[in-house]
């Protein structure tokens, strides 16, 4: 055999997997049809978030008179925007190639032959195992295409050479929330539209009608329960279309060689093995949780039970954070207070609105809550929904706490430092905060 283990996709997933595989003394192919780094480095997390926070310190400095600090004239240079995000682009690949040295990467179309060879370069590559890790892509209607000029995905918009005055976005997931935000902080009227009744379909309900009220606020349209049909596209210079993403898997004709797939997802088991032996996936193209944190997870889960036959690991696919970089940041883990409901369990709910931080009041970002549930009996902590200031990161605290099985007074007695963000969540946890 040629390699221990031949990787498809250099996403987070592959990338992963393929640094995990050759720390355990595997001989790596990683193949790449595009450029390192997948969705998430290339027309994901990074350049969107990149983007989000320079429409942040625009909008910051827009208030700075209310911190004492005098800015009449702050402009936003939008060229000089998107040269930050590419060159930080550029700044995360070289990292990512430079750790690769010891893993033969090549920058190709691949297509699997059988469950230990594939085709790339013109040559035949022979694998012991085989991951996928081939990623998503933009979802579309059938009766509404992107053309890249009226209509655009969110693939498109992150190439905009100036900010539009008006912009329309259907669906109000994650990528349609975040880009109301920011845009709206760049100035351009926007307005979304959501075919079901709440925006970000899904998430804790109290969280989703919040944002809402924030988007209504701040003067974005917020069209629930809405068919996009409905609305008047001439009114709008730009048209994004955020339904979602699918699977990445019809360039490998996985059918041919008898890999099972459902709507074009990957189907694994907990092991991440497909039914072919010997080839696993892992990330987006299993669409178990599209998640750029969720697919490093994945791909390294498989290369450990490749490379560690002897003492398999199952996917934990319980206690993954998700995090949305809207105006104020979002984020939640574990049950949600609906899914504890329908699983028949009784639960107290803690809540903490940010009204009542000191470092909130800081930083003038008072809106929003945390609720923290747990179960009633126990008092084993099963959940958190924070929407507020730096929510992204206060989630981590609590998704050690339930990946930990900590109780609400095993968390509530911990110090965290004044003033913090942080110590709302043992705030939020004392007995009088209980609902």
């Amino acid at each position: 055999m040629d390699y221990d283990v031949a990787i498809i996709g250099a996403g987070w997933a592959g990338f992963n997997a393929a640094v995990r595989a050759r720390d355990l003394g595997l001989k790596v192919v990683l193949v790449e049809k595009g450029e390192l780094g997948g969705t998430c480095l290339n027309r994901g997390c990074i350049p969107t978030k990149t983007l989000i926070h320079s429409a942040k310190i625009y909008h910051l400095t827009k208030k700075a008179y209310l911190f004492g600090v005098e800015t009449p004239d702050a402009q936003v240079n939008f060229t000089k925007i998107q040269e930050r995000k590419e060159k930080i682009i550029q700044q995360i690949r070289q990292g990512m190639q430079f750790a690769l040295k010891g893993i033969d990467f090549l920058n190709t179309q691949a297509q699997i032959l059988s469950s230990h060879e594939l085709k790339a370069q013109d040559r035949v590559i022979a694998a012991k195992s085989i991951i996928i890790a081939t990623g998503s892509r933009p979802l579309e209607l059938s009766s509404l295409k992107c053309d890249g000029k009226k209509i655009i995905s969110s693939d498109d918009i992150l190439n905009l050479k100036e900010i539009p005055r008006s912009l329309l976005i259907i669906g109000a997931g994650v990528i349609g929330c975040e880009f109301a935000s920011l845009f709206c902080n760049l100035g351009t009227q926007v307005a979304i539209v959501e075919l079901m009744p709440q925006l970000l379909p899904g998430i804790d309900r109290e969280v989703a009608r919040k944002l809402e009220n924030i988007f209504k606020k701040k003067g974005i349209q917020a069209h629930t329960n809405s068919d996009a049909k409905n609305i008047d596209f001439n009114n709008y210079d730009l048209i994004l279309l955020s339904i979602g993403r699918a699977p990445e898997t019809g360039d490998l004709d996985l059918e041919k060689i008898g890999v099972k797939l459902d709507r074009g997802k990957i189907l694994i088991d907990e092991y991440l093995r497909t039914n072919v032996a010997d080839i696993y996936a892992a990330g987006d193209c299993t669409a178990k949780n599209m998640l750029a944190h969720f697919a490093a997870y994945q791909g390294r889960l498989a290369a450990e039970n490749i490379g560690i036959p002897s003492s398999l690991k199952k996917s934990d696919n319980q206690n993954i954070p998700n995090c949305i970089f809207t105006d104020p940041e979002i984020a939640s883990v574990g049950l949600t207070e609906e899914q504890a409901a329908a699983r028949g369990l009784e639960i107290e709910i803690n809540r903490f609105d940010f009204l009542s931080s000191g470092m909130a009041r800081i930083l003038d970002e008072t809106e929003g809550f945390m609720k923290i549930m747990s179960e009633k009996n126990t008092k084993e902590i099963l959940g958190a929904a924070i929407i507020g200031p730096r929510a992204t990161e206060l989630i981590g605290i609590l998704t050690i706490a339930i990946s930990s099985h900590l109780t609400v007074p095993r968390v509530r007695d911990i110090i965290f430092a004044h003033p913090t963000l942080s110590e709302s969540i043992t705030d939020a946890l004392k007995e009088n905060y209980a609902v």
